[in-house]
C-alpha cells in the first residue's frame, strides 16, 4: 500500500474536470456519487480508455474531502496494509497482479468488509473473464461494473487540443493529424508523446511543427530537418 501524496494531485493531475466522458457518462456519473462504505465498483476497459484518470479524480475528490485513500497497483510492494481508519481504497490494472498481489487484493477485500471501505478496481476485461485466482474475481465482480470506452477521434482531438492549450503549445491540424494517423489512438500514449514533444520543443527553443515531430521521433538533431520559419 502507498499512500497517495499530494504532489499526485497537483497540476497536471488527472481531475474529473479534465476528464472527457465521451461514451463513459454512465461510469462518470456513478463514480461521483460514490459514499464511503459503497459496494466495490469496477472499472473495465482496453489501455487508453481512462481507468486510471479516474482512480485519480476519485482520488483527489476523497483527498479535498479530508477522507483517507490507498493506492495498489502491480508497481506496489508487498506487504499491503489496510489503512487503520475508513479509506478510499483504489486497485489499478488488477490483471497484472502476480500471485502474492492477487492473494494480498483478497485479503483487503475480506479485512475491509464491513468497517465503512470503498473499493474501487480496474481492470483490462470483466471480472468473469480475469485471469486471477477465484475468490479475487469473485470480489472484483459483486459490485457495480461499469465498461470504459476509449474517445472517438472527434473526442480524442479534443482531448489533446486541450492538454496542449494548458501546456500553451499550438497544436496545428498538421501535427495533430501525424499523430492520430501514425500512432495507436491511445490517448495515454498519445499524451505522453505530446508531452515528451514539449519538452524536446522547450529543449530546442522551436514551435511545435511536423518537422520538429518528426526530428524527435528520427532522434536527430533538429538542424537536419526543415527550419520553422516563424521563428
Amino acid at each position: 500500500m502507498r499512500q497517495i501524496p499530494l504532489a499526485l494531485l497537483a497540476p497536471p493531475a488527472h481531475s474529473f474536470d479534465n476528464f472527457l466522458p465521451g461514451a463513459n457518462a454512465e461510469a462518470l456519473a456513478y463514480l461521483l456519487g460514490l459514499m464511503p462504505a459503497d459496494p466495490p465498483v469496477l472499472l473495465w476497459g482496453p489501455t487508453g480508455a481512462g481507468k486510471t484518470h479516474l482512480l485519480q479524480a476519485l482520488a483527489e475528490r476523497w483527498h479535498a474531502a479530508g477522507q483517507r485513500v490507498a493506492w495498489y497497483d502491480a508497481d506496489t510492494p508487498l506487504p499491503w496494509e489496510l489503512p487503520a481508519h475508513d479509506s478510499l481504497l483504489l486497485l489499478d490494472d488488477c490483471q497484472r497482479f502476480d500471485a502474492g498481489q492477487q492473494h494480498a487484493a483478497f485479503a483487503l477485500f475480506v479485512a475491509s468488509a464491513g468497517q465503512g471501505y470503498t473499493v474501487v478496481a480496474t481492470a483490462d476485461a470483466p471480472a468473469v473473464d480475469l485471469r486471477v485466482r477465484e475468490d479475487l474475481r469473485t470480489r472484483l465482480g459483486w459490485g457495480p461494473s461499469f465498461q470504459l470506452s476509449p474517445l472517438r477521434e472527434a473526442e480524442m482531438r479534443a482531448a489533446l487540443r486541450r492538454e496542449a492549450d494548458r501546456r500553451g503549445l499550438l497544436l496545428g491540424d498538421e501535427v495533430l493529424d501525424y499523430l492520430l494517423t501514425r500512432f495507436e489512438r491511445n490517448l495515454k500514449g498519445l499524451m505522453a508523446l505530446l508531452e515528451r514533444l514539449d519538452e524536446f520543443a522547450m529543449a530546442n527553443k522551436r514551435a511545435l511543427t511536423l518537422p520538429l515531430l518528426k526530428a524527435m521521433l528520427a532522434d536527430q538533431p533538429v538542424e537536419k530537418f526543415e527550419p520553422d520559419p516563424n521563428l
